[in-house]
């Protein structure tokens, strides 16, 4: 049942990333008779649809804002924007099932390892490497610019990169992984989160193969977020990350 809802939801990220409606209602509908029938994961079923409405807005609001003459970096965050009606459907639903909304909205515990199969490493220090590491990268493609197109860049690069750490860790490290971590398993929410994570960058573009490559950042973000019950340390795990794809050319 679990690997159904799984597949049924991945399906349907895809299925309403490419606008494909017969995909797309067959997903509705496979999930709508799960719901009917399966009272022990209705909870369940009913988050994975509610998510997909949600999103279904998104792409919708996107597309009738395609159709109005503004900037394209003005497109991109009202993009980024109308991820808040994942949010809503999520918290709707919750509300529904008479459930709290939690979100992981706590002061960062860094006592919490990593242990891995040699070594164990602090998880502050996992974090840190982390955003170090990926910092280095990018900045290769940083100091290729000149200081002129990374002055014109900043305040949509501000504004873009929070906006968008801020939503995408909240619906999916936050109100997702809380959700599923409590009504299935933490592996089983590790990877619904990561996968569909990744997935939802099918619908600004990106390849299915660099999505998949996504969700091991999802994977990354879900062990920090678990591992300091926060979900702060992850917004800025993501805020780095999103910077640094402004400046090398992967949003505009």
């Amino acid at each position: 049942m679990l690997l159904v809802l799984a597949l049924l939801f991945f399906t349907g990220i895809a299925s309403i990333s490419y606008q494909q409606v017969v995909f797309t209602s067959l997903v509705f509908i496979g999930l709508a008779v799960l719901l009917l029938i399966n009272k022990e994961k209705r909870f369940l079923t009913s988050l994975l649809l509610s998510f997909l409405v949600g999103f279904l807005m998104f792409m919708v609001s996107n597309h009738l804002i395609e159709m109005i003459d503004i900037s394209k970096e003005m497109q991109i965050i009202l993009n980024r924007l109308f991820l808040i009606f994942i949010i809503i459907a999520l918290v709707f639903n919750h509300r529904i099932f008479k459930k709290k909304v939690s979100w992981f909205n706590e002061k960062p515990d860094w006592n919490n390892p990593i242990v891995f199969p040699f070594h164990t490493l602090n998880i502050f220090w996992f974090w840190l490497i982390g955003i170090i590491v990926n910092g280095l990268v990018y900045l290769f493609f940083i100091v290729q610019k000149d200081l002129e197109d990374i002055q014109s860049l900043l305040l949509f690069c501000l504004f873009f990169s929070l906006i968008n750490a801020v939503v995408e860790e909240v619906i999916w490290r936050g109100i997702m992984l809380s959700a599923l971590k409590e009504f299935t398993s933490t592996g089983y929410a590790m990877i619904v989160t990561s996968v569909g994570f990744g997935l939802l960058h099918l619908a600004i573009g990106f390849s299915i193969s660099f999505s998949l490559l996504i969700s091991v950042a999802g994977v990354i973000y879900a062990v920090i977020t678990l591992k300091t019950n926060s979900i702060y340390p992850s917004i800025v795990f993501h805020l780095v990350i999103n910077i640094g794809m402004v400046y090398s050319g992967f949003i505009l």
